[in-house]
């Protein structure tokens, strides 16, 4: 009885030092997957739920934060977004690499106009046009640009090739540039020579 309590504090500690410290991370990201903090909450304590009862099958040295992230992805993709509603199309053929650019040229001069203008845009605008991103590139972008997860970690957390990875951080890059660009426009963040 008293080895079978000193495994199970030897697990919680473990599980504790290990895993907690990736809570907040794991809940931006839920909080930007499901956009509810309710349902964040929900997310990320059923993702340390599923973690903790399967933590005899992490690998000590092996990459925590991704490991979790994976487990909170899988029950996102499971069953929240079952739960939701059709996912939005997105004809991608539409969207052109060199939108950004191109729109610039209209503008006031600037040696990285992508740069110009996100650093004109306010960080809850942002978040906004990420959170609009239809799920397949959402997850993809949020993982990338702002859980910092190289496109070999985001692969492996969402189950997708590489290049397919590649593809949507690419594309969902593309209707960011393009949403934040109409609404830097229309909210007088850079101004539009033409009008």
């Amino acid at each position: 009885m008293a080895d079978q309590e000193t495994d199970i504090l030897l697990k919680r500690k473990a599980f504790e030092n290990e895993a907690l410290p990736h809570m907040d991370a794991l809940y931006r990201t839920a909080l930007r997957m499901v956009k509810n903090q309710n349902d964040a909450e929900d997310l990320v304590q059923e993702a340390f739920a599923k973690a903790y009862r399967f933590w005899d099958k992490f690998e000590p040295g092996s990459n925590c934060r991704a490991w979790l992230f994976k487990i909170m992805t899988n029950i996102f993709i499971n069953e929240y977004r079952s739960k939701a509603r059709s996912p939005v199309s997105v004809n991608v053929d539409e969207i052109d690499d060199f939108y950004l650019y191109k729109q610039m040229d209209s503008l006031e001069s600037g040696d990285n106009p992508e740069q110009m203008l996100f650093s004109k845009i306010f960080d809850d605008d942002v978040r906004k046009a990420i959170e609009d991103l239809p799920d397949d590139f959402k997850m993809v972008v949020i993982l990338s640009f702002l859980e910092d997860f190289s496109y070999q970690e985001i692969a492996e957390i969402t189950d997708l090739q590489l290049g397919t990875v590649k593809s949507r951080l690419h594309r969902g890059r593309k209707l960011l540039q393009k949403k934040l660009f109409d609404y830097a426009i229309k909210n007088g963040y850079i101004k539009d020579k033409a009008r």
